[in-house]
């Protein structure tokens, strides 16, 4: 009889225990606030966790290199202000591009997409090639889109959505089922079958499993990486251009912070800081937990200043805990 594989619940506990505390806490909330569990919530839920699925999907291949991308809640917001500025009804007020042409609203999303890819290429270019660290290079990079975002839009709100634009945003099928969560069934279907079924998604668990035997084996390795940020920074593209349009409108604040909250996410779904680990369904539910967390807050009726905290403590939990594991497994 094996016993090597004998079944420890502390470990366990240990291991997911932020997951657990999550949990307790919206089990408590569904059963004192019934509105936490309708379906109009539920929905509402869904539908904020798509664009952040989309963001988190971009991240969780920077992490499981051991990298990361602190450029992406600005590459989001720069995205998400463009594609506005670009599908501003012809007589909106205050029409920042007012002789703009006309664009298909699946053109705007792929100049967005090229526009991010640059900076992406920019990124995994600096990480592979000057070897600067993953978190320097790409805090460089998320001032400057921001910069580059305060200057096109000059710091004013954008709004006056052509309804084309809303309707691929906010629209649903059949009355119920919203387009977003349609995306993000997509996008995490491709992911999944990258991350398990090509070659590029073995390449990337092997440099984040040991770098030095990846490439003694053949990997590119810098090839690989700046593949994924150029990746990573199109999904940052797209998930703007959903939320802007979601929004109804925009601005260069968009965005800020949502990086933290895609490591956080994709930590607590068991993507490692450490490298070489996580699967796109944690992705999923780390971010579905995340995003029940804010809820769950909301409907506690916790001060909003207080529910920033709240997030920050699970962002360090939930690391600190993925540090643990790696060390035990040492």
């Amino acid at each position: 009889m094996d016993k090597t594989k004998k079944f420890d619940l502390k470990k366990v506990l240990l291991d997911n225990g932020i997951i657990v505390l999550l949990m307790l806490l919206v089990i408590y909330v569904s059963i004192t606030e019934p509105n936490f569990r309708s379906f109009r919530n539920i929905m509402n839920l869904a539908i904020n966790a798509a664009p952040r699925v989309i963001i988190a999907l971009g991240v969780s291949a920077c992490l499981i290199t051991k990298g990361t991308d602190l450029s992406a809640g600005r590459m989001v917001g720069l995205s998400a202000c463009l594609s506005g500025i670009m599908l501003q009804k012809a007589d909106a007020p205050g029409k920042v591009w007012p002789d703009f042409p006309q664009l298909n609203v699946w053109v705007v999303l792929l100049i967005c997409m090229a526009l991010c890819a640059v900076f992406g290429l920019i990124n995994g270019v600096v990480i592979s090639y000057l070897s600067v660290p993953a978190f320097i290079g790409t805090l460089g990079m998320q001032m400057i889109v921001y910069g580059i975002a305060q200057v096109v839009t000059n710091n004013v709100p954008i709004g006056g959505y052509r309804a084309d634009y809303t309707a691929v945003t906010q629209g649903k099928i059949g009355g119920v089922f919203p387009l977003l969560f349609l995306y993000l069934i997509i996008a995490a279907v491709i992911f999944w079958f990258v991350f398990n079924y090509t070659r590029h998604g073995k390449y990337m668990y092997a440099i984040g499993g040991n770098e030095v035997a990846a490439e003694v084996s053949g990997v590119n390795v810098k090839k690989t990486k700046i593949i994924i940020y150029i990746t990573a920074a199109c999904m940052y593209a797209i998930a703007g251009f959903l939320l802007g349009g979601k929004s109804g409108g925009a601005s260069t604040q968009m965005g800020n912070g949502y990086e933290l909250e895609a490591i956080a996410a994709c930590t607590i779904g068991g993507v490692s800081v450490n490298g070489g680990i996580g699967k796109i369904s944690g992705v999923i539910i780390g971010v579905a937990v995340f995003e029940l967390l804010k809820s769950a807050l909301q409907f506690l009726g916790l001060n909003p200043n207080l529910q920033y905290i709240a997030q920050g403590i699970v962002i360090v939990v939930a690391i600190a805990l993925d540090i643990r594991k790696y060390i035990v497994k040492k």
